[in-house]
């Protein structure tokens, strides 16, 4: 598990680097975002290829499965 999203993150990061208009904008002030978006686009990739449909389940495994990989998980969306 460890070595896909850190295979994962490593290629996204550096396609974002290599393609840097395909990354938004963002303003030189304001709130800094907790999660960059390498990170925000590896736990996306992985909760289809591990097979969560729900994102309530995989944000509950991730929080309890890869924790030490992402200093920051967002919280499940509430409705």
């Amino acid at each position: 598990m460890d070595t896909l999203a850190t295979a994962l993150y490593v290629r996204t990061d550096d396609l974002l680097k290599e393609f840097p208009h395909l990354a938004p904008e963002r303003p030189d002030t304001g709130i800094f975002p907790q999660l960059s978006d390498a990170e925000l686009i590896t736990l996306a990739v992985m909760q289809p290829l591990l097979g969560f449909r729900s994102e309530a389940r995989w944000v509950r495994y991730a929080h309890a499965h890869l924790r030490h990989l992402f200093p920051y998980l967002p919280a499940a969306a509430r409705l």
